[in-house]
């Protein structure tokens, strides 16, 4: 518990309290079918530990409920409290992969518990029980009467439905305490997402419950766990698939981290930006990690540029800059087969291109650009901006986010810049600022007032490093004027002969990224 802020301690503690609200009148009613309780709890316990079974390809990772369908088959057999102490011991099983697994679990249980209740209340409510047929949960003996099956489908279906939207509500609630997300933000496409799953879940739940009832009883409804099974292994192979996804990523960004050490880090923070701006944005879960891929691999291109262009202590030739410059078209050549990056191939391609087309590498403009581009080029700039190089100190981060939106309309989409700035105004910013031997953070009150002027990025620069014909230091960007400095690095002036995020004063580049202190010489 300590490992959660206090108030996602104080939610997890409302939800296990109100799971124990849920199960009590089950515990004090004499009329409770306590061989069904057992018999489907054990059952349920029995899938759940099942899950953590190596299968052909993978186990099972965690969150992934390929058994709900004996939780709702409890719902629809048994009262609201007795299908909720169903769900307990299975929810108290459940795969967890991360600290304190102790609470994930509680946490778990609980949720699955308040989940099966709400349910079972909305499918008394629609009169489920009468359209399933009344007679003993336990499967012992014949219905009263026989289940009106068609109908018994909407009761069901509602029933599963009320079960993803708690369900989704306590997880929007524990993401949002725990993450400090906004609740908007943190619920949003939570139901959308799970809401088919949970009623294609629920029809198997009530063919299970029609055949537990069945005069074939439990051995029957034991076999609509057979396809569950299935379900679980199609879920593992998923997920390895999707583990050797990110493996890849990781070996990439790899790659280009160990030929060229001075953007270490870079990646990963401009892959947590993107993300940032995306959600605020309101794009869907699904979007979002597409996102997160094009700000890692965002300069993966940079693995086909000479390493000693990119180590360069001098300046650079206005070839060798052209020769940088191409590693957007080198890092869209590289994951081009990749079928898996979708969208995230655009913005490796056109992260370089500004809004008033003088970006590279096709000049495109405004609407022209891809979203997710726009989106990169954003986050790429500001964490270039509050980063520290060998030679230059981090900017704090409101004269960052001020460059950003000075820049706006002209380098930048102004709706990424003030996507950005809502973001960290809720969740904060903690750049990364790499020495020679540890890590810090920079954090948002950094030194410097916040309003202080953009530092030039000439000045902060060594005199070798200035491209040739640079002449005097200009002043901060400006998006409108060629050869100013601007953030994308894309024009002429101060920065020629000097690749976009080589320059010192990042924030007015928007490219490579920071510039850790070398080791042993750049």
């Amino acid at each position: 518990m300590r490992d959660l802020p206090p108030v996602a301690r104080g939610f997890v503690l409302c939800t296990v309290l109100a799971a124990l609200a849920c199960t009590a009148p089950a515990l004090t009613d004499p009329a409770t079918p306590w061989m069904a309780v057992t018999l489907l709890a054990v059952l349920y316990l029995g899938c759940e530990l099942v899950k953590l079974c190596p299968l052909p390809g993978g186990r099972v990772p965690e969150g992934i409920g390929s058994f709900l369908p004996v939780v709702l088959a409890a719902v629809f057999l048994l009262p609201p409290a007795a299908a909720a102490l169903v769900a307990l011991p299975g929810g108290f099983a459940a795969t967890v992969a991360r600290r304190p697994a102790a609470v994930r679990r509680a946490w778990h249980g609980a949720q699955q518990a308040v989940g099966a209740w709400a349910a079972g209340q909305v499918f008394r409510l629609l009169g489920g029980p009468a359209a399933l047929g009344a007679g003993p949960a336990a499967g012992s003996g014949h219905p009263d009467w026989p289940a009106d099956f068609p109908y018994a489908m909407l009761p069901a279906t509602a029933a599963a439905a009320a079960f993803c939207l708690v369900a989704a509500a306590l997880d929007g609630g524990i993401l949002a305490a725990a993450e400090r997300r906004p609740a908007a933000t943190a619920w949003q496409g939570l139901a959308i997402g799970s809401l088919a799953p949970h009623c294609v879940h629920g029809l198997a739940g009530l063919m299970m419950a029609v055949m537990w009832r069945s005069p074939y009883g439990v051995p029957a409804a034991l076999l609509v766990l057979l396809p569950m099974y299935v379900s679980c292994w199609v879920f593992a192979q998923y997920h390895r698939e999707r583990a050797a996804h990110q493996a890849t990523i990781r070996a990439l960004v790899q790659a280009v981290d160990i030929k060229d050490r001075y953007t270490r880090g870079h990646s990963e923070r401009v892959g947590q930006a993107s993300t940032m701006i995306a959600r605020e944005l309101g794009m869907a879960e699904d979007r979002l990690e597409v996102v997160r891929i094009a700000g890692i691999l965002h300069d993966v291109g940079k693995i086909g540029v000479p390493t000693r262009l990119l180590r360069k202590d001098g300046p650079l030739t206005p070839q060798e800059r052209r020769t940088i410059e191409l590693h957007p078209e080198y890092g869209h050549e590289m994951v081009r087969g990749i079928g898996f990056l979708g969208e995230a191939r655009s913005a490796i391609l056109h992260h370089h291109e500004r809004v008033d087309g003088t970006g590279y590498p096709y000049g495109l403009t405004g609407e022209q650009i891809p979203v997710l581009a726009r989106v990169v080029a954003v986050a790429d700039a500001f964490d270039a901006m509050t980063s520290t190089r060998s030679y230059s100190r981090a900017r704090p981060v409101p004269t960052a986010l001020a460059e950003l939106e000075r820049c706006a309309g002209a380098q930048f989409d102004p709706v990424m810049v003030r996507a950005l700035t809502r973001a960290i105004g809720r969740h904060g910013w903690h750049p990364v600022v790499t020495s020679d031997d540890d890590l810090q953070v920079i954090s948002s009150d950094a030194d410097g007032p916040a309003g202080a002027p953009t530092a030039d990025p000439s000045a902060a620069e060594p005199a070798g490093r200035r491209g040739p014909g640079s002449g005097p230091a200009p002043g901060p960007a400006s998006a409108s004027a060629p050869g100013s400095g601007s953030a994308s690095g894309s024009g002429s002036g101060s920065g020629q002969g000097v690749p976009a995020g080589r320059r010192a004063g990042a924030g007015l580049t928007g490219a490579e990224g920071p510039l850790p202190p070398a080791r042993g010489g750049r």
